[in-house]
């Protein structure tokens, strides 16, 4: 995904003269070929990420269009205070690329998994956040997000994350994957993945699932959880984020104010918690209780 955002800027860059890229002092490699077509608007702000937030503001209130990159807890947490002030405040067209997100960067411990930046950043006005599932999305939201005139975050894998589908993208309108009827699966990002492999196992059992993806959590597609609240008894939401202020959350909240029918809302995300034990991210997601296989029999469990 990292490597089709490079390449996708560096078009960008080509045709428009305004699009400038900040790194927060990594992928300087994957970014030759974006100085070799704009070697003056290439920034290494290296390991000083809120100052390249600032920095980023004040392009963009002279008319440039930023980019900012660097990894997912760098990008969000650490400059918080300057993406609420000088981004948000001032609805300044800056988009933001966290890469490594979730448990990508699972070895290296809770320093550097990011699974609180939806959370953070949902509730700053103006913020729209789009989770991609794949490089041809992330090439998509990468065109898309030049055309908007407000603070955006992208959240991206790390690398070798397979192409999963065809459909139609527009930032704030969620993806039909798989159509069923038992109970819908909602997901976003790299938990696609995942989420197919789990409908796939549901259906060996006669559990007939639909996927709906939300790869932009903010603004949420209402029209469509509507839509879902109103045809299935059982809604599972899938991410790999806190349990906290998450997609499951987000959907939750637009279910309680809404006026629906009663229906079984399953959330599964990471606790409220951090493990002190590290490994692969495979090791990490069954850790928190996000493998395949725990998932499936909790929703066989209600089903049974």
């Amino acid at each position: 995904m990292r490597k089709i955002f490079a390449e996708k800027l560096t078009e960008l860059a080509e045709k428009n003269r305004h699009v400038v890229l900040l790194s927060g002092d990594i992928g300087n490699k994957m970014f030759d070929d974006f100085k070799e077509v704009a070697p003056n608007r290439f920034f290494n702000c290296g390991i000083a990420e809120a100052n390249m937030i600032g920095v980023s503001a004040g392009l963009a209130l002279n008319g440039f269009r930023p980019f900012v990159y660097t990894i997912a807890p760098f990008a969000t947490v650490r400059c918080l205070e300057q993406i609420r002030v000088d981004l948000c405040y001032h609805n300044l067209p800056v988009v933001i690329v966290g890469t490594g997100s979730g448990l990508s960067y699972a070895e290296l411990g809770p320093t550097h998994q990011m699974l609180e930046d939806i959370s953070l950043l949902r509730s700053f006005p103006n913020m729209t956040i789009v989770c991609p599932c794949d490089p041809r999305e992330t090439d998509l939201v990468i065109s898309q997000s030049f055309n908007r005139n407000s603070p955006m975050y992208i959240r991206l894998g790390k690398k070798g994350e397979p192409v999963l589908h065809n459909n139609d993208f527009e930032i704030g309108k969620s993806i039909t994957i798989r159509e069923g009827y038992d109970i819908c699966l909602i997901t976003t990002g790299t938990m696609l993945k995942n989420v197919l492999d789990i409908a796939e196992t549901l259906g060996k059992v006669g559990i007939k699932a639909h996927i709906e993806h939300f790869h932009t959590v903010k603004p949420i597609d209402k029209e469509s959880l509507t839509k879902i609240f109103n045809n299935f008894k059982v809604v599972a939401t899938i991410e790999e984020h806190s349990l906290i202020g998450g997609l499951g959350s987000i959907v939750s909240e637009v279910y309680v104010d809404g006026d629906f029918e009663k229906i079984k809302i399953l959330r599964f995300g990471t606790d409220d918690k951090y493990l002190s034990k590290t490994g692969s991210k495979e090791y990490m997601l069954k850790a928190y209780g996000l493998d395949y296989d725990d998932i499936v029999k909790q929703v066989e469990g209600v089903f049974k």
